[in-house]
């Protein structure tokens, strides 16, 4: 991929120090966990709120501005042909119930990227 834009750079760099509610609520809840995520990743021409590389997970949360938004319909399909899965949460979610917003991002991640182990512990039924 090329090297990233210097505004680009900046951008993100800006947009990492000025977190928005809903960024800030779910960043402290799916920070330490595997694999990593990062905020505010440059990708082509575009800035992706929260993104797992390692499964190409891209979350984005939007404001009442997105409503019917085309731009946000091209930056998906963008995204999307990329090989990125792109999921989105409206701000107003967020505030209202972060940890379920957590847990969906989360469970998104295991679809992508499947089971953590390919031969799981045998259960203990019947113990």
């Amino acid at each position: 991929m090329p090297r990233v834009p210097p505004k680009m750079t900046e951008r993100a760099r800006d947009l990492r120090n000025n977190p928005t509610p809903a960024e800030i609520a779910i960043w402290r809840r799916i920070h330490a966990h595997h694999p990593r995520f990062t905020r505010q990743l440059c990708i082509g021409r575009y800035i992706v709120d929260l993104a797992c590389r390692s499964a190409k997970l891209a979350v984005e949360f939007d404001g009442s501005q997105h409503i019917g938004s085309d731009y946000d319909e091209t930056r998906t399909d963008f995204l999307e042909n990329l090989g990125w899965t792109v999921v989105r949460f409206w701000n107003s979610d967020v505030a209202a119930n972060p940890d379920g917003v957590t847990e969906a991002i989360l469970a998104k991640l295991s679809d992508i990227l499947g089971p953590t182990h390919p031969q799981p512990l045998p259960s203990r039924e019947g113990s």
